[in-house]
């Protein structure tokens, strides 16, 4: 009888991928630039007092989707460091925490727009997360598309259907406007809505991103959907919020506020902003709309939520959800 034969395999061919704990739903509860916090206490005390009928409509809403137990909701406030840096984190958040504790909101968790481009990794290595997810697009062709145009990966563009041709004719020669067409959405009901998305501006170590991608690489976080060669991202750093550095590189990206937090990561999201985010915001689900996720993540989702009969969409832009208060 012949002796089987060993099999070797390299342990970098079979990865493992983190899991993370899941909430049912992150609820973020403000996004401000800086020049909002400049505006003092009492732009926060507006803000948080805006916000909280629809924060509790939304979890009073999440309860109906539940067969049995309590919804599991966590939390969060993003805040600009990225674009302009105005203030210091030991004066600005103390002040924020307060005024949503005054109109009966609790901030669990507390997290820094910068680390949504860079953040750092095991080792002290940096993650580049916008870029990470940049290579995660797969563009999708509109119908009857000639493929004529460059990627995205070198325009930092990107449509939800097909653009107005470039080519003109001469005005002579074009006939009641036969010589243009317009620009379609792709899979639109009806008429087009149609959107180009610019990504970032400038090149190399001068690339800026755009608030809608940085957005999508939140809503991906917080989706529990990104991994850096199997490893968690942006896991969260317990802290007091009258513990906090002078510096915005030495706060972690994202803090823990409240010890008793549900987790970060959900299986769905709401954001409560301001109306000014509606069109970023629907920059971010064209951009999710074509956004390549790991199987194993997608996978651990499906698992968990199964377990407990939470139904979770298929589609990654429809697991966000949006709350545009009026006035705020």
């Amino acid at each position: 009888m012949n002796s089987p034969v060993p099999v070797f395999r390299e342990t970098s061919a079979e990865p493992r991928t983190e899991s993370v704990a899941f909430a049912h739903l992150s609820l973020e509860i403000g996004h401000l630039y800086m020049e909002d916090f400049v505006e003092g206490p009492d732009r926060l005390r507006h803000h948080f007092a805006s916000v909280r009928p629809w924060v509790d409509a939304v979890r009073a809403g999440l309860g109906t989707h539940l067969l049995e137990g309590r919804p599991r909701v966590s939390t969060c406030f993003l805040i600009d460091d990225y674009f302009s840096r105005l203030s210091t984190p030991a004066e600005l958040v103390p002040p924020l925490v307060d005024a949503a504790a005054e109109a009966g909101l609790t901030i669990d968790y507390l997290a820094r727009e910068s680390g949504c481009a860079i953040a750092p990794g095991a080792d002290r290595v940096p993650v580049r997360l916008a870029e990470s997810v940049l290579h995660r697009l797969v563009e999708s062709p509109p119908p009857d598309s000639s493929a004529f145009r460059p990627p995205v990966s070198r325009t930092g563009w990107l449509s939800n259907g097909r653009r107005a041709p470039t080519q003109r004719s001469s005005p002579a020669m074009d006939f009641e406007g036969a010589g243009w067409q317009p620009p379609s959405e792709t899979g639109a009901r009806g008429h087009s809505v149609f959107m180009d998305v610019e990504l970032w501006s400038g090149t190399g170590e001068q690339r800026l991103w755009s608030c809608a991608f940085l957005a999508s690489v939140w809503q991906l976080v917080r989706l529990g959907l990104l991994r850096d060669d199997g490893r968690a991202v942006l896991t969260p750093v317990h802290s007091d919020a009258g513990e906090l550095p002078t510096e915005w590189d030495a706060m972690p990206p994202v803090l823990r506020l409240n010890p008793r937090a549900a987790p970060f990561t959900a299986y769905l999201t709401c954001s409560v902003l301001p109306g000014r985010f509606l069109p970023v915001e629907h920059a971010v689900r064209v951009i999710l709309d074509q956004v390549h996720v790991e199987a194993e993540p997608l996978r651990q989702v499906a698992e968990r939520s199964g377990s407990e009969n939470f139904a979770v969409p298929a589609g990654i832009a429809e697991r966000t959800s949006y709350v545009f208060p009026p006035g705020l």
